[in-house]
């Protein structure tokens, strides 16, 4: 029987094109011998716009829900994600060839490792890239660490979230993604480092597109009320967390 890594994509109506380019890079994957992933495309929203970029691939499942935001989206998704890893991925963002097998190889060498994240380069409009200096060093990032950094950086943290690989009982453990309009993926990110070791690879696994629609490159995003209010309620959580001492894995 097959071991399986679920992918778990919001999507909306901007971004739905540029689901034909995730999927051919989850096609150019190597697995592990006895691996295959599952692709969840999870709409927010019910539309008519999203369906016909949907890859015809029978690895592919797609559902439509109640607008909410693309954290709603990912943790509704994940009622179906049915492998012991999820790994997200934007609509809009790619995975370069090898990623997926060094999220597993990480997962699988140490139970005491919770996620990975990985290196990632900026996709252009041109097709070029470009990467940015700050990442941690390769291997373990342990439990605290990314909230320090966070706190120190003006809420920057040394990982990108969009390149999270986690085990799906420890995702669900914390509830999914934060029910928030943006920063969603670094509530859950913090919170995952409350209570886990982590693991970074400085091999890029992310192609992070930048373009004009993105939801992080409008205005509402960096409205400072409202990223004040998000921030704070993003560190409270991953605080009250570890003030609870509760860790993964669980040991007698």
């Amino acid at each position: 029987m097959s071991r399986r890594v679920t992918i778990v994509t919001a999507v909306h109506a901007p971004s739905a094109p540029f689901l034909a380019d995730a999927h051919r890079s989850l096609c150019e994957q190597k697995l592990p011998d006895g691996w295959e992933w599952h692709w969840l495309i999870q709409e927010d929203g019910r539309t008519d716009d999203v369906r016909p970029h949907v890859p015809a691939d029978d690895r592919v499942t797609f559902r439509q829900g109640r607008p909410g935001g693309p954290g709603v989206a990912r943790t509704i998704a994940l009622a179906h994600a049915d492998g012991e890893y999820v790994k997200v991925l934007d609509a809009d963002d790619q995975l370069p060839p090898g990623a997926l097998a060094r999220d597993v190889a990480a997962l699988e060498a140490d139970p005491t490792v919770g996620w990975t994240t990985s290196r990632v380069l900026d996709l252009l409009p041109d097709g070029s890239t470009a990467g940015f200096p700050g990442d941690p060093d390769p291997g373990p990032i342990e439990r605290g660490a990314v909230l320090d950094f966070w706190t120190a950086n003006s809420f920057r943290a040394q990982v990108h979230p969009a390149t999270l690989c986690v085990r799906r009982d420890l995702l669900v453990a914390l509830g999914g993604w934060m029910a928030l309009p943006a920063s969603e993926d670094t509530g859950l990110l913090l919170a995952l480092n409350a209570v886990s070791r982590g693991w970074f690879s400085p091999e890029v696994g992310l192609l992070y597109r930048k373009w004009e629609g993105q939801a992080t490159g409008q205005a509402s995003h960096v409205d400072p009320a409202e990223r004040e209010a998000r921030m704070a309620v993003v560190a409270a959580r991953a605080r009250a967390l570890a003030s609870f001492q509760w860790r993964y894995p669980v040991t007698d």
